[in-house]
């Protein structure tokens, strides 16, 4: 059999405690007390600010904004009454008529009439309200144009026509629009406009399949016109 081994206990001394983890209170203190300083230091800032902007709003009475507005006010003005003078200069160089609906004037069954009373535009052109017709009293390209507001139920046509006497007194239609609705009645708009070249006496007037269907509650809501460019 075999000698049980022999077990040997070297005794080093007592036994060494473990390290201790530092103190957190120390940690916690620091930091406590850095935040209190910059707490300290962005509310000294902000009061500093706001005394600034007191002490402005003080020392300035006269307010800024009122200034502005009225400085805007009088610049605007002064630009509205040189735009007017200007365009009162273009319009005398060339050619140029706009004309009006009005409740003053009687259409015909086809051939639309244009009011004269609610100041029309006309220079170097004339309008005879007895054929209802623009004349031209310089050759020229001119830019033509007519819009009519009307009731779009079944059929309506809008044209411009130019009666002209070089061509044995006859009708020419220069522009022309043709409408057809077969749903609910609705108010519709019809705009025409084109370059020409027109020549002394040439006479344009509008004409419509009905009369009866323009709607006349705003007289700039039908208008017709001319100039030369």
């Amino acid at each position: 059999m075999t000698a049980p081994s022999s077990v040997y206990v070297i005794d080093g001394g007592p036994p060494t405690a473990p390290p201790l983890p530092p103190r957190a209170g120390r940690g916690r203190k620091s930091g406590r007390l850095a935040q209190n300083v910059l707490f300290l230091l962005v509310s000294v800032a902000l009061i500093g600010l706001v005394l600034e902007a007191v002490l402005i709003f003080y020392l300035h009475p006269e307010s800024p904004p009122k200034q502005t507005s009225a400085s805007f006010s009088k610049l605007r003005a002064e630009q509205h009454g040189q735009l007017l003078s200007d365009t009162s200069k273009v319009s005398l160089s060339k050619p140029v008529a706009c004309l009006m609906d009005g409740q003053d004037v009687v259409h015909g069954q086809q051939i639309l009439d244009w009011s004269l009373s609610l100041l029309p535009v006309l220079h170097k052109m004339h309008y005879f309200q007895k054929n209802r017709s623009l004349v031209v009293q310089e050759e020229g390209l001119y830019f033509v144009y007519s819009k009519v507001y009307f009731v779009d139920v079944g059929v309506f046509h809008h044209s411009v026509v130019m009666h002209t006497r070089r061509h044995n007194e006859e009708r020419i239609p220069l522009m022309q629009s043709r409408k057809y609705s077969t749903k609910a009645e609705k108010d519709s708009n019809s705009f025409l406009g084109g370059v020409f070249h027109l020549r002394q006496d040439d006479a344009l007037f509008v004409k419509v399949s009905n009369s009866s269907k323009i709607i006349r509650h705003k007289a700039y809501e039908n208008i017709f016109g001319a100039f030369m460019i």
